[in-house]
């Protein structure tokens, strides 16, 4: 779903989009001219590989989102919002969505299997 700027509400309104296996949901408000601020959650499933032996397992996925969402680049440092910034005034929630599942990707993940393995694996130093 994409929406302009512009057209974003001064009021909470309720957000609810479903992509792929993943949910967000949660409302959204303009805050400022040039801020919107998601408080959301992410819920849902996505596949994810073992850092050790390359296997793909579906993870459970539960994230609670603070977003703050600049029309343009942010200038301000205190916030204890992540602050996305949009490009040509449109939000594309598929893209957040998309970026935070991206996010969680990179952590380092262990299957059950490597897991129980302990340290029990060549290092190289």
């Amino acid at each position: 779903m994409k929406i302009e700027f512009r057209k974003v509400p001064q009021v909470s309104k309720e957000l609810e989009i479903v992509h792929n296996s993943v949910k967000i949901e949660g409302t959204f408000c303009k805050i400022s001219q040039s801020l919107v601020k998601i408080d959301a959650v992410l819920q849902g499933s996505t596949d994810i590989d073992c850092c050790r032996c390359g296997e793909t397992e579906e993870i459970g996925v539960d994230e609670e989102l603070h977003l703050l969402l600049s029309d343009g680049i942010y200038k301000n440092d205190e916030s204890e919002y992540l602050v996305i910034e949009v490009e040509d005034s449109i939000i594309d929630f598929d893209e957040i969505i998309q970026s935070e599942l991206n996010s969680i990707k990179s952590d380092y993940y262990l299957c059950d299997k490597c897991a129980q393995l302990g340290d029990n694996f060549e290092k190289e130093f």
